[in-house]
């Protein structure tokens, strides 16, 4: 008699999965994991360089950084710099560290610039805006997104047609990046003053003019600079290395009209100027060194830098920082800071949202504590530094397109 034989059983057939649940959990994953991802399949390829899955991750992202702010992030930010190699055998690169809840920093990132040469002007959800200006006509602007390594060389920009032609040239350029949430879009401001020569070799300088970036067309247009309360051209200043400053969907720069100080915001959704006032005698009883717009618990803020007496080379520094509790009320100005810093100091990179000022003096970068006047830490051969609440990646261009190059460290 034969042994029983095992029935066997049916086969379970897998049933695949449904393209949106891939997409929905393809969404909540990292940027470097993204990456890898794409040489699982074609579907999974077409479906993380899909510009809809691009902005739905990215918008996500920006959730979720609004959340850990929100809920008393275990750190106090993160510091965003660029290091100069003192050997100068490589590139410059930029490191992004959390800034602890001890004061201590911890590098979580550093990337190769791609080129030399080029300016970190501004920052965006994980996009950066470099540019370059050589012999004052010809400037080079590039979008660079260093978690997928790769970056865009914008077209170049001709505010007015006779630059070339010998009689002007550019005096100062000012640049600004932003994210239109409206039309999940990426916009750069570019503010330019230029100045013309005469027969005479006399120099009259031009007011600024204005053009726009959009991503989504990968065009240039230009904008006119005009605020209802004023009539007469408008100059913006220019801070060699200070990128303006983004917030409440507008981007802000210091601007004045024959002595008249105020803040120029732009709203990148409607693309309007606006006037904004300054403080009223934010600098009086000091003898003002600069000053320059920062981001303070998330609001506009001023940040004077000036001394006591004109003796600049013995004299400390005095750092105020002014806060618009309620923006765009002048009323609303309140002088929130002050803060002497034992040495003299050449530039000052923004504030920390616990009141930390950051500033570079003759030997390196530091945090300056104003409550206890002590340094918390210090980075040398930082060439560039800014700070921001939260850190976020993005594949933005990661969808390639016209000028889009791809690079390794």
């Amino acid at each position: 008699m034969e042994p029983p034989t095992k029935k066997s059983r049916p086969t379970e057939k897998r049933l695949p999965v449904p393209d949106d649940i891939v997409f929905d959990i393809l969404t909540w994953l990292p940027v470097k994991s993204l990456i890898r991802f794409r040489c699982f399949s074609k579907s999974w390829y077409s479906t993380i360089t899909n510009p809809i899955f691009i902005t739905t991750h990215l918008n996500l992202n920006k959730a979720k950084e609004s959340l850990c702010t929100d809920s008393n992030n275990n750190n106090n930010g993160y510091l965003l710099y660029t290091y100069v190699p003192k050997d100068f055998s490589s590139r410059d690169e930029l490191c992004t560290a959390v800034y602890n809840s001890d004061h201590s920093l911890t590098q979580i990132s550093a990337f190769q610039i791609p080129f030399s040469g080029f300016n970190v002007v501004s920052f965006c959800n994980g996009m950066f805006c470099l540019d370059c200006l050589i012999d004052r006509r010809d400037h080079i602007i590039c979008l660079w997104n260093p978690s997928i390594r790769k970056f865009k060389t914008l077209a170049p920009v001709r505010l007015i047609d006779n630059v070339d032609s010998g009689t002007l040239r550019l005096d100062s350029v000012t640049l600004g990046l932003a994210y239109n949430s409206q039309n999940n879009d990426f916009k750069i401001l570019r503010l330019a003053r230029f100045y013309k020569i005469t027969e005479e070799f006399v120099i009259n300088r031009e007011g600024t003019k204005a053009e726009i970036y959009t991503s989504s067309i990968d065009s240039w247009r230009k904008v006119e600079i005009s605020v209802e309360s004023l009539s007469r051209p408008i100059f913006v200043f220019y801070n060699l290395g200070k990128r303006c400053i983004f917030v409440n969907g507008a981007l802000h720069f210091i601007a004045y009209i024959q002595g008249y100080e105020f803040i120029l915001s732009f709203d990148v959704d409607d693309e309007r100027f606006r006037e904004i006032k300054l403080p009223q005698n934010y600098s009086s009883g000091f003898n003002r060194r600069s000053r320059q717009l920062g981001v303070y618990n998330g609001s506009l803020a001023l940040i004077v830098c000036c001394y006591e007496h004109d003796d600049h080379a013995t004299r400390s520094c005095i750092c105020l920082i002014w806060e618009m509790k309620e923006y765009g009320v002048a009323e609303s100005w309140t002088r929130t800071k002050k803060c002497i810093t034992m040495n003299p100091l050449d530039s000052c990179y923004g504030c920390t949202d616990n009141g930390e000022i950051l500033i570079k003096n003759s030997i390196r970068l530091v945090s300056f504590n104003p409550e206890n006047h002590q340094n918390i830490f210090a980075i040398e051969d930082a060439h560039w530094a800014d700070y921001t609440a939260n850190s976020m990646e993005s594949l933005v261009l990661l969808d390639g397109g016209k000028s889009v190059s791809e690079y390794k460290d």
